[in-house]
């Protein structure tokens, strides 16, 4: 007999899932009967937090849903903050968890981890978030999940499987997984942007996260346009050492400026939203002249509506533009355009922000290729206002979108799953890094090649800076951190300890070193708040 448990994960195999991230419980044990004998490959993390997490990183660099098995009650609210993320950043992430048997369900008889409404608490964050009543429903739930992660901006689904169904008996063959049919793109649309495009005199190009997969389309399509490109943080990389390229927040004066005096703006796979656009909260936007959207969500192309809108894939559609210009406008200026734009830009963070971002370099140069999964500490706060990475996608962060900290340790540690031959290197603060210690454990666990950097400056100094900013006396922003160098050696992992001058040397010790490593770096206390 093959139980509903069972079919679960030969469909999730099916589907092309290779790893799983939970914690088994007594009201998942039946998720688990079928998981040894597949090909699935299970992580334990140490919270349910941490799970959700580590499916996201994975599922950032992977291109792949990261699946997260998690029990009812506290296993699936301690999952919702991860789910936040993730529905923020768009990030296929499925969440499978238990609940109590149906006879039950919205009673209030005091069972184990019984919630008052499961499923509708995970409503309120998934995109789709289904009940699996009958073994017949286990393959419509599963294409409900992979369907919404496929028509349009992904982000989190759950399904549960009550106890009682968990066990039965799964006696029909399982459907295959249904296709989502590709969405062509409106032809007239794109010829209309292509004229538009072709006859602007200062174009500028926004790529958002959706961009990140089309680098090299992206990068012919400015070329062709002369067109500077501004990079938001999901965006990062696409645009690597380009003379084109301006790796730098569109909430700065200076690329605003840029952006104002465009007579023809190109967004492409970006929300526009105050994370990105509007940091400083002066409840103000970039001018957006004669804008042309491009994104793979209706819903969002409506919330800031455009002259043209193109709903479909980034990469698609930035080929399709290339075939249609014609007649490109000249002296259009792009390099110097975007020279002026980060110079600027550059400046305008001033000298503390502009050092952790020499920080930045560092680290990127010193391990190339990498992917720097960071949490919201300093270091990371600066490279959002100006970085420019290596690697597109390989710089993504929780102090944007939803913000939740303590994302970087589990984040890094899907990631590393996702590409074990990546070097990974997770920057988190001592405060952030608190939130998640324990998956240190995870990463030791699992044998992964992470270098783990914590930026040490005693506390939650970027807090306390906005509070003395708003003359508000600062209270509760200097948690003691632990001593790293005992976490380390607790976890058997080699430790070191260095101030910013000397993060090169220590990075290349450590990159020697099989298995995950521990930096403590003692950070200076800097004043400016960004």
């Amino acid at each position: 007999m093959t139980s509903v448990g069972e079919a679960l994960v030969a469909q999730l195999v099916a589907r092309g899932v290779s790893c799983v991230f939970g914690i088994p419980g007594v009201h998942t044990i039946e998720l688990y009967r079928g998981l040894a004998a597949s090909s699935i490959r299970h992580v334990t993390p140490r919270h349910e937090q941490g799970a959700g997490f580590m499916a996201d990183g994975y599922a950032r660099v992977s291109g792949k849903p990261g699946v997260a098995f998690v029990i009812t009650g506290p296993g699936l609210t301690n999952t919702l903050t991860a789910m936040g993320q993730a529905r923020a950043d768009s990030v296929p992430l499925l969440v499978v968890s238990g609940v109590n048997a149906l006879p039950d369900l919205g009673k209030g008889l005091g069972h184990l981890h019984e919630l008052p409404d499961q499923l509708g608490l995970a409503r309120s964050v998934a995109l789709t978030s289904e009940r699996v009543e009958t073994p017949a429903d286990l393959p419509v739930a599963l294409d409900m999940a992979f369907g919404a992660f496929q028509t349009g901006r992904p982000g989190p689904a759950h399904i549960e499987i009550p106890l009682d169904v968990a066990g039965q008996e799964y006696a029909a063959d399982a459907p295959p997984p249904r296709r989502v049919p590709s969405r062509d793109l409106d032809a007239d649309q794109v010829a209309r942007a292509a004229d538009l495009l072709s006859s602007a005199r200062a174009p500028v190009i926004l790529a958002g996260g959706g961009a990140r997969t089309a680098a090299l389309a992206l990068r012919e399509l400015a070329e062709r346009l002369d067109a500077p490109v501004v990079q938001t943080v999901n965006a990062r990389g696409v645009m690597y050492s380009h003379p084109l390229g301006i790796p730098a927040s569109p909430s700065l004066g200076a690329v605003r400026a840029l952006i104002n005096a465009a007579d023809v703006v190109l967004a492409i796979g970006t929300e526009l939203g105050p994370t990105d656009y509007d940091m400083y909260a002066s409840g103000t936007m970039p001018r957006l002249n004669r804008l042309i959207r491009i994104d793979l969500c209706p819903d969002q192309l409506a919330r800031h509506p455009a002259e043209i809108a193109i709903l479909g894939d980034a990469g698609q559609a930035l080929t399709a533009l290339g075939a249609h210009l014609t007649d490109l406008a000249t002296d259009r200026n792009g390099a110097a355009r975007a020279d002026q734009a980060r110079r600027a830009a550059f400046d305008e963070i001033g000298a503390d922000m502009q050092a952790l971002t020499t920080v930045l370099n560092t680290i990127r140069d010193t391990i190339p290729n990498a992917i720097i999964v960071g949490d919201s500490a300093q270091p990371i706060y600066a490279g959002n206002l100006y970085y420019d990475h290596d690697r597109p996608g390989g710089w993504f962060n929780a102090a944007t979108g939803f913000g939740a900290l303590g994302y970087g340790i589990p984040a890094a540690i899907g990631a590393a799953m996702a590409d074990p031959a990546a070097p990974v290197i997770c920057l988190t603060g001592d405060g952030g890094a608190q939130f998640s210690l324990p998956e240190m454990m995870c990463a030791v666990d699992e044998n992964l090649p992470i270098t783990f950097v914590i930026w040490n400056n005693r506390g939650y100094q970027e807090i306390a800076t906005s509070m003395q900013a708003a003359d508000v006396a600062v209270v509760g922003c200097d948690p003691t951190p632990p001593d790293f160098e005992h976490i380390a050696r607790s976890c058997g992992m080699p430790f070191w300890r260095c101030g910013p001058g000397d993060i090169a040397r220590t990075l290349r010790t450590a990159r020697d070193e099989p298995g995950p490593t521990l930096i403590d770096i003692q950070a200076p206390n800097l004043a400016q708040h960004p």
